[in-house]
């Protein structure tokens, strides 16, 4: 893999000038010009002598890399190209190396990338400080720290999808080896104003839009929220979703960074349920309502939303409820309550929301704090990083924007005293003559802002504490009469005469000639967010609260704890926080990032030159390098000063060995520069002018052209002569290598000829060898042959000797047997008795039989009644005894299957024989019903709670109880009822009361009806005349109808000694009260599936589809 090419200088391979300072001639169009050359080639950074300016890409460039990181870690300022690491590099260097408190300050436009750049200093710092268990984890707080302040303070704007709407300073603390121990985070000024109101196509901040995208449904349901944007007024709707922001996946990003930096469980839930009671404010709303004195008041409309925020919050309805409608005002001793007005009402609930969410945000930045502060007291070096709104200048320009431009006039005032400052230092310590630079010192308009007495801040202040009617009229009224002949202030209400016709300035604002230019703000609101109110009703509501974290951030709200007096407008509280950060930031050394957003649009590669030309002059970027090139416009150390143009000179040029500053003096002499044009510091030389040190570059490069051509002849030479000398050496080892392969060969060949020669003289040795091996074998088999042929000739002759022996001795037995025979048949003839063959036939048939019956017990079938296997008769006289003992045999194995029944068994089978005999090829549901057991009791009722009160009606002992459908004759509607029989009586009750409907005996029931089909339908006939049978017979459904049948049929004959009627017929009739109805059983495919129904045709006929 080759080596990456390293640069030496920020001047080598320059694209445009990379060091502004350089630049020739200084004009506004050349400087524009060389920051477009830059950004159209993706170099993004240029350099102000140490100040960087960086311009948004708006898209992902791979200059952020490890490798990136390693290349600038530990170079030079000016060795390599612009970038931010070169400057953080320095920085962390300054602080690691020469115990110097840095400070890196990083200005600019909303859009214009300072909270990406803030991220890209700590991730540098943190990549190349120590490594280490400890030091890693206080990397990682500090990192993680962003996305949590991100989520609760940045908000998409018109400008920026992620605008950072609060101004932070975070002191990074070290330890002498230069690794991070902790951090110290600072906020200024969030825009709370954003959390009620939002202008069109902006956001509120982010976290709202998170919560409701990214959590969970059950968490969402115990924030009591929805994920519908559009339920909540505080959140805008034309811009809710943004292009490449996925709410969801940040939301889990935030609770991961939340658990990283330290929060616990409960701490995380309590900022949710706060960031949810902010939401859920904007959706209560108020209604006029006149009281009975006329004074009018407000009520809330709606106080479902009232009440769920105070579900979260822990406080009581009517507290917070009340707060909404009166305020008390305190004045020594005495209270006044007042009713509030629908807009007072409105005002409160906004001030509520705005304080409650940027409290929660200060508790935050406070509890970051705790978690990643240095844990050590041992002295620490610190690095601060600055991330703070930049200058800002709107169609409608406000409060907000007047304080963030004091803050900026602050910034501009100290960046050109501590340039001055550190121009003025290097000058003195390289001992040069240091001489006044003109510039434009703002201090006047930091003045005309800041001054105690005559300043906008003081009489905004001033006229907010005095009594009487005050409003924003009133205090432009007092800014005309202070401020009219102030050089920097405008506005045509005031006594200056020139402004009186500027139809550019409205009545109702005023204008600062600021440093960046003239800025005009609307005084409209100015008193109403200086004051910033929160009712004492609303923060000491808010403090009964029982969630703790609410508590907390109301401490005013105590009673024990009332102050009468005045809180610190939000004026005056920034005034003071801004001295602060300045005198922090002069105790440090300091470095500038200056961010320029390149475009309105967000979109890579466009550069709007009239947008970019307004950066440049707000950020007062001309005048920085004019600063610059006050004195001398380039400085360098001798050592890289000698090593870039020692090639210029002879005498320096390859190596020199003096002082490397005699080096320079020798050099510069050579060329014949002028002495006006350059000084000799201790270390450094000093250039005047930019023309000289491109002049000095030019040289250069025409000397490295021609060394360049001296070092390829040199080369080529060398490489030639190298390339000779090895081909010289490789004929030789050719040479040697050729003789010794024909010699190889000519050794080969002679070795092959003589083996052909010898395997052809060993092969006629071995023909000679097996010609008289087979004739002497042939010999052999001769003498075998015929030796055999006697021997055969031999066996032969013997062979029918002996057979001829043999049938000799044979007929001798044979004559011999027959002999015998006569001889016995004549000695027992005269004892043959007349009746012999009756005894023979006789044993024969006892034989048989025996066998018989052996064989019949090896043969045997199972036990089982059902098996139907039998042997096959051996013997055709034996068919009636073989079919009489299958008989017997079946028989006994019954008795002996019944003979293991219980009595309940017995029971149980009896029944199923009665349903045989009844049912079988009767009735289409009988086959389905033999496999199912006869269990009669269905309902539990003794178990079951619900049927106590049928229990305790039935004193019998129940056969059967089940659920079945009672038909009504009028619609043929089934209604469910409980049948019950018992051993004298037939029972329907209701299944959800248990109350007994009829109670029919057994002596009255005459017949049962049913259908040959598959159904469950049987109709109970009744005796006429009897007291049962005054409603008629019962027309039932029942799954089960078999079994019901069955028993009914048997309980009825054991009680009454009669057979019961089972008739079963398609068509039966039914006596309803006094009329007769016909039940006909009908084929049908059926709506309901396999369900038979029942439909009334009319008054005579019910019709009953089977499927």
């Amino acid at each position: 893999m080759a080596k990456m090419e390293v640069k030496t200088s920020l001047l080598d391979d320059m694209i445009g000038v990379g060091d502004m300072v350089l630049l020739e001639p200084l004009t506004e169009d050349s400087f524009i010009n060389n920051l477009k050359k830059r950004f159209d080639h993706s170099e993004v950074y240029t350099y102000i002598g140490s100040v960087v300016i960086s311009i948004n890409p708006y898209r992902s460039l791979p200059i952020y890399t490890p490798e990136k990181v390693e290349e600038y870690r530990n170079r030079n300022f000016y060795e390599l190209s612009p970038h931010i690491f070169a400057l953080s590099d320095e920085a962390y260097r300054s602080l690691r190396d020469q115990d110097k408190d840095q400070c890196i300050l990083i200005t600019g436009e909303s859009g214009a990338g300072k909270t990406e750049a803030s991220k890209l200093v700590m991730s540098y710092v943190a990549a190349v400080c120590g490594k280490g268990a400890e030091v890693n984890q206080v990397k990682e707080q500090l990192l993680q720290s962003n996305p949590v302040l991100e989520a609760f303070g940045n908000a998409k704007t018109v400008r920026n999808d992620n605008s950072s709407r609060f101004g932070k300073y975070m002191d990074i603390e070290f330890d002498f080896k230069g690794d991070p121990l902790g951090g110290v985070i600072s906020n200024y000024l969030l825009e709370k104003s954003r959390v009620v109101k939002q202008p069109r196509g902006e956001r509120n901040f982010h976290i709202f839009y998170q919560i409701l995208s990214g959590a969970s449904e059950d968490f969402l349901c115990k924030l009591k929220l929805e994920r519908d944007f559009s339920r909540y007024n505080y959140l805008g709707l034309d811009s809710a979703k943004v292009n490449g922001v996925d709410d969801a996946a940040n939301f889990r990003t935030v609770r991961n960074a939340m658990q990283i930096v330290g929060f616990m469980d409960h701490e995380t839930q309590s900022v949710f349920e706060v960031v949810a009671a902010v939401l859920k404010l904007g959706n209560i709303e108020f209604k006029p309502e006149s009281r009975v004195n006329g004074l009018d008041e407000s009520k809330i409309k709606d106080k479902n939303e009232l009440k769920e925020i105070c579900e979260l919050t822990g406080i009581d309805q009517s507290v917070l409820e009340r707060a909404f409608s009166f305020r008390t005002v305190e004045a020594k001793q005495e209270k006044v309550s007042t009713t509030l007005n629908v807009a007072q009402a409105y005002y409160a609930r906004d001030a509520l929301a705005k304080n409650l969410y940027s409290r929660l945000f200060s508790w935050l930045v406070t509890r970051i704090n705790e978690s990643i502060k240095a844990q050590t007291k041992v002295r620490k070096k610190v690095m601060g990083v600055l991330d703070i709104y930049g200058f800002e200048i709107f169609e409608d320009n406000s409060f907000e924007q007047f304080i963030i431009n004091y803050c900026n006039e602050k910034l501009q005032q100290i960046f050109i005293e501590l340039t001055l400052k550190e121009e003025q230092e290097e000058y003195i310590r390289e001992g040069i003559e240091w001489t006044h630079i003109e510039y434009f010192n703002n201090a006047i308009i930091c003045d005309l802002i800041e001054n105690n007495q005559t300043g906008i801040l003081a009489m905004l202040d001033e006229e907010c504490l005095r009594p009487g009617t005050v409003t924003d009229d009133t205090f432009l009224e007092k800014l005309n009469q202070v401020c009219a002949t102030h050089q920097h202030f405008e506005s045509r209400m005031s006594k200056c005469s020139r402004f009186l016709n500027d139809t550019s300035l409205p009545h109702s604002c005023f204008r600062i000639q600021h440093y960046a230019g003239k800025v005009m703000y609307q005084v409209e609101g100015f008193v109403d967010k200086n004051n910033d109110l929160l009712y004492r009703d609303l923060s000491q509501a808010m403090w009964k609260a029982s969630h703790t974290l609410i508590k907390a951030l109301f401490p005013e709200g105590n009673p024990a704890k009332i102050n009468l007096k005045r809180p610190p407008t939000a004026g005056s509280q920034f005034k003071a926080s801004v001295a602060t950060l300045m005198k922090n930031l002069q105790t440090k050394n300091p470095n500038y990032i200056r961010c320029i957003k390149p475009n309105d649009k967000k979109a890579a590669h466009i550069f709007n030159d009239a947008l970019v030309c307004h950066q440049i002059r707000y950020l007062g970027l001309l005048e920085n390098v004019r600063v610059r090139r006050a004195g001398y416009a380039f400085r360098q150390a001798y050592d890289p000063c000698l090593e870039r143009y020692k090639m210029l000179c002879k005498q320096t040029w390859p190596h020199w060995r003096g002082p490397a500053r005699a080096g320079v003096e020798v050099l510069f002499n050579e060329l014949e520069i002028p002495e006006e044009e350059f000084s000799f510091g201790r270390s450094k030389i000093f250039i005047r002018n930019p023309r000289t040190l491109f002049k000095l570059e030019d040289l250069r490069k025409q000397r490295l052209e021609d060394l360049a051509t001296l070092i390829e002849k040199i080369y080529r030479g060398w490489k030639c002569r190298t390339r000779f000398l090895l081909m010289k050496k490789s004929q030789i080892v050719i040479a040697s290598w050729y003789r010794r392969y024909a010699q190889q060969k000519k050794y080969q060949n002679i070795k092959s000829s003589a083996i052909i020669v010898q395997s052809y003289i060993r092969g006629w040795k071995a023909r000679k060898l097996l010609r008289e091996l087979k004739h002497q074998k042939r010999c052999n088999e001769a003498a075998t042959i015929i030796a055999a042929y006697w021997h055969g000739t031999q066996a032969r002759r013997e062979l029918k000797r002996l057979k001829e022996e043999a049938r000799r001795k044979h007929a001798v037995a044979v004559i011999w047997a027959y002999w015998l025979g006569l001889k016995v048949r004549r000695e027992y003839r005269k004892f043959f008795r007349a009746n012999a063959g009756r005894k023979i036939y006789e044993f024969t048939l006892q034989r048989l039989m025996q066998k018989y019956f052996l064989e019949m017990k090896n043969k045997m079938p199972s036990l089982s009644p059902v098996d139907k296997n039998w042997p096959a008769r051996p013997y055709l006289f034996l068919d009636s005894t073989h079919k009489e003992l299958k008989r017997i045999f079946h028989l006994w194995r019954c008795k002996t299957y019944r003979d293991q029944f219980t009595d309940q068994q017995k029971l149980i089978y009896e029944e199923k024989l009665e349903a045989s005999e009844l049912f079988k090829d009767k009735k289409a549901l009988y086959p389905a019903s033999v496999g199912q057991p006869f269990q009669g009791a269905y309902l539990e009722i003794s178990k079951n709670p619900k049927y106590k009160k049928l229990k305790d009606a039935v004193d019998e002992k129940i056969i059967i109880a089940e659920v079945v459908n009672k038909i009504n004759r009028a619609n043929g509607k089934a209604t469910s009822r409980i049948f019950l029989l018992t051993k004298n009586n037939v029972l329907l009750a209701d299944q959800k009361s248990g109350n007994i409907k009829s109670e029919v005996p057994l002596g009255d029931v005459t017949k049962v009806s049913m259908s040959s089909q598959n159904d469950g339908f049987f109709a109970v006939h009744l005796k006429e005349g009897s007291g049962a049978a005054g409603k008629g017979d019962f027309l039932l459904s029942s799954d089960h109808l078999i079994e019901m049948a069955t028993k009914l049929y048997r309980t009825t004959l054991s009680q009454t000694k009669q057979k019961l009627n089972i008739e079963i017929s398609d068509e039966f009739l039914v006596q309803f009260r006094q009329d007769k109805v016909c039940v006909k059983f009908i084929q049908g495919s059926q709506k309901n599936g396999n369900i038979p129904t029942c439909k009334r045709k009319n008054n005579r006929l019910l019709e009953v589809a089977v499927p």
